[in-house]
């Protein structure tokens, strides 16, 4: 081996040393990046929104062998905690009838809520004869007897928190909101009556 070559050799040595130690600094600031972040999680305690419906608006509400349903809803969500932001990426909103869908999903654009804010939405859902499933109609034959009709106001989409600079990866958020409307006979259907507003001011139960 020439004097060029072991020259060469020892050159190539001292390379990968210096990879290796940049790559092993470039490691050790990730992992130390990770582990406050998850110290600031920790302690800070990002928790899911509280969500409240308001109330329902129904502007019709007819059922024979489909359903057809326009309502329009005030549904609120607040922010809980001091020093963490809400990143809520498009919400999907839609009415169910006993776990079954009776509405069009209404999208409500991204929304970014601050420190202990509240946001308000007031969509319209519509649903345009709606199928309804055999033993779904004998169970509103029921309600329509009680007089009252459980509707579930739903809530379908993605939140991410935001700490500081930092923002989290989104986390699926499901909302459900019960509102018992009543309803009367007319004309062979069951029809809520045009523009008919409830206030309900319900809390809904939130899963992230």
């Amino acid at each position: 081996m020439t004097a060029e070559d072991d020259c060469s050799s020892h050159q190539n040595a001292d390379h990968r040393k210096l990879y290796r130690h940049a790559a092993a600094v470039i490691c050790f600031v990730i992992i130390l990046i990770l582990i406050v972040i998850l110290l600031i999680f920790i302690i800070l305690r990002p928790s899911k929104p509280n969500f409240t419906l308001q109330d329902v608006k129904l502007h019709a509400f007819n059922i024979s062998t489909t359903l057809t349903s326009n309502l329009q809803i005030t549904i609120s969500s607040r922010n809980p905690k001091y020093r963490i932001g809400i990143y809520y990426d498009k919400l999907n909103v839609y009415a169910s009838y006993r776990n079954q869908q009776i509405t069009l999903p209404t999208v409500i654009p991204p929304t970014y809520q601050g420190h202990k804010e509240v946001s308000v939405w007031s969509p319209y859902l519509y649903g345009t004869e709606v199928p309804m499933a055999p033993y779904l109609a004998l169970s509103l034959a029921e309600d329509q007897t009680a007089g009252m009709v459980l509707v579930t106001v739903k809530a379908t989409g993605k939140v991410r928190w935001k700490v500081g600079s930092f923002v989290s990866a989104g986390y699926r958020l499901n909302v459900n909101c019960p509102a018992y409307v009543t309803f009367g006979k007319k004309d062979g259907g069951y029809v809520v009556g045009p523009d008919v507003k409830y206030q309900f001011v319900e809390g809904c139960h939130v899963e992230v």
